[in-house]
């Protein structure tokens, strides 16, 4: 039993080697099978009513993928060509598409804005600090949906947002984990280091929401009913809940017994949860902190998967697992069917569990 939870799912533990790609990088472990050619998908995001999987690239060059679920495969979705360019004057601040060369993804928020289409937002690192901003079109039943980028939301000279979210009248929210001036060392210790900030539709440029400033702020989402929002402090393994219309003082913080949370996203009327876990006994235990550098959690640790009911604040488990090295660094989940999509942001792979038929809800 995983302390603070009622075991749901338990899997075992794996033997499989990690390494570069090879003719086997994605021979099935003692726990998962894999999606190849997914390198450092650290979010994904499930198109609705469809097979689609988003999934992010955190390297340079990486960018975004499509995965059909069906056939387990994954292909490079934006490549820049004519048909996937299509500047909105809503969204200013870039001339020109990011460079696929460069296209680094890291956190995906997709919102729906009609029957199968949807607007999904990008952290980019590669080339520029923005959130870039693509028309997804999911209509065509019987083909792949297309995407078109329709311009960027700059963030502030120095700060890397970590994730993005928004608001059903195209309000955008970035987290970022550390500001100018802080580090990963500060917030392993606790310290405020992050921050989340904030851009309505008429506004030339994000600003810091007051009292938003937690160690390493990290996940994001807004609520069903945009009346605020919920933000993951890495630092402090907590979900912290906020009003939109007052960000001084947190409605309320719930923390993840015995894991790290790094992204959070809708999964019905829960919020979907994943990360490492916190006390490895394989890596030493504790993320350790050495001459003054956290550790890069390099050393394999083993994974939690679990919802947050905002109404009760209660975290039920979905499924966990001895360290893999073949994929290590957990940073996101999407539920679809009886399997549970894993992403990560050090794998070169996407990682896929079946769950048990009898799985609680």
């Amino acid at each position: 039993m995983l302390g603070g939870f009622a075991m749901l799912a338990l899997t075992g533990c794996a033997t499989s080697p990690s390494g570069r790609p090879s003719a086997d990088a994605c021979t099935p472990t003692a726990q998962f099978s894999f999606v190849c050619g997914a390198n450092k998908s650290e979010d994904l995001a499930h198109i609705p009513a469809t097979p689609w999987i988003v999934a992010s690239g955190f390297a340079t060059g990486a960018g975004l993928k499509l995965v059909d679920s069906r056939t387990r495969q994954a292909r490079f979705w934006f490549t820049a060509a004519a048909d996937q360019v299509a500047p909105d004057p809503a969204y200013p601040d870039c001339a020109t598409p990011p460079d696929p060369t460069l296209f680094t993804a890291r956190g995906l928020s997709l919102r729906m804005t009609g029957a199968g289409q949807g607007r999904l937002l990008v952290v980019n690192h590669g080339g520029r600090e923005a959130i870039e901003v693509f028309a997804i079109d999911a209509r065509n039943d019987t083909a792949p949906p297309t995407l078109r980028w329709q311009g960027c939301l700059a963030m502030p000279q120095g700060h890397v947002a970590n994730a993005v979210a928004s608001y059903s009248d195209g309000t955008v929210l970035a987290t970022v984990l550390t500001r100018p001036g802080t580090s990963i060392t500060d917030f392993v210790l606790g310290r405020t280091t992050g921050g989340v900030y904030q851009r309505g539709p008429q506004e030339r440029a994000f600003r810091l929401l007051p009292g938003t400033e937690l160690p390493g702020n990290n996940g994001l989402e807004t609520a069903r009913d945009d009346s605020g929002f919920y933000v993951i402090g890495f630092g402090l393994r907590e979900v912290v809940a906020y009003a939109r219309n007052d960000t001084r003082q947190p409605l309320w913080r719930a923390q993840a017994p015995e894991f790290m949370p790094d992204n959070i996203h809708w999964d019905g009327d829960k919020l979907l949860l994943a990360g490492m876990v916190r006390d490895e006994p394989a890596c030493g235990g504790l993320r350790k902190i050495v001459n003054g550098i956290a550790d890069g959690m390099l050393c394999p640790r083993g994974y939690v998967v679990a919802e947050l009911d905002p109404e009760s604040r209660r975290f039920s488990l979905i499924a966990y697992g001895m360290p893999d090295p073949a994929f290590n660094g957990v940073s996101a989940a999407v539920l679809l069917g009886d399997d549970l999509w894993l992403g990560s942001y050090q794998a070169d792979r996407i990682a896929v569990l079946r769950l048990p038929k009898h799985r609680m809800n």
